[in-house]
């Protein structure tokens, strides 16, 4: 996972990925990518950078379940300039004295650092991390908790970031099945 500069080969299977999204807004362009990035401080990790400059900024066909939001509705309610708290799966009922202040914790996890790509419903929402140690990372934030998307954390063989999410759905996979 490259979160530093765009892989080409990555970028194309994106581009093949949503070749036929009759429902994707258009790309933003580089000027808008780099005016909201100066407006929020932040650089927005590769190689969804890239793909919202390029390729579609959102899409109704997924991922995930209802679609991608575009880029300013996924910060709406987020503060990028906070580092994303975690590092590790966090079921909050299992806390067992893990926080001291949970609630605040997780208020964190829900609205500091990501974007907020879209929803599979029921509460179960994907965030890209942009700041902090998991930068470049997707998260699935329920309400029960949170837990990293990526082979390296389990319940997947799929390729952490933004690329291997979206391949890992657009190959037709289940989220937490190994493929």
């Amino acid at each position: 996972m490259n979160i530093d500069r765009v892989v080409p080969e990555e970028l194309a299977a994106l581009r093949e990925a949503f070749a036929v999204d009759d429902g994707a807004e258009s790309a933003l362009g580089w000027d808008a990518v780099r005016a909201f990035e100066a407006e929020r401080g932040v650089v927005l990790p590769e190689p969804y950078r890239s793909f919202v400059a390029e390729i579609s900024d959102g899409s109704f066909q997924g991922p995930p379940e209802y679609g991608m939001v575009g880029l300013v509705e996924s910060a709406a309610k987020q503060d990028l300039g906070k580092p994303f708290p975690l590092t590790q799966a966090w079921l909050w009922e299992e806390d067992g004295g893990l926080y001291e202040d949970p609630d605040a914790v997780i208020e964190q996890v829900v609205h500091d650092g990501s974007l907020v790509l879209g929803t599979d419903g029921c509460g179960m929402d994907w965030h890209l991390v942009v700041t902090g140690p998991h930068r470049g990372h997707l998260w699935l934030v329920t309400g029960e908790g949170a837990l990293p998307f990526g082979a390296e954390f389990g319940g997947t063989a799929a390729q952490s970031g933004f690329a291997g999410w979206v391949r890992h759905w657009s190959d037709g996979n289940d989220w937490f099945e190994s493929e």
